[in-house]
């Protein structure tokens, strides 16, 4: 999944949050948390990044919590929220 190069889906929209984010994605009308503003960082930065370590690496992410990353946008990828490109 690191190596992934990935982007936010484009029919899906993030709404800012204390916690992080909401995710609505308007084609399946599937709602999922954000629960972290890092991860938000994350999802709005992948598109302007070869993979997801890439991006990890430009967000200044530690690479202790990369496998946490990688498991949180594994399933973000199967719930439509990001894709691969």
């Amino acid at each position: 999944m690191l190596d992934a190069a990935l982007e936010l889906h484009p029919q899906v929209a993030l709404r800012p949050e204390p916690f992080g984010a909401l995710a609505y994605h308007y084609g399946n009308r599937r709602l999922v948390f954000l629960k972290h503003v890092d991860m938000v960082r994350v999802a709005q930065d992948l598109a302007n990044h070869p993979s997801l370590q890439a991006t990890l690496e430009a967000c200044q992410i530690a690479p202790a919590r990369w496998p946490s990353f990688a498991k949180a946008f594994e399933s973000l990828q199967t719930s439509e929220v990001v894709r691969v490109r």
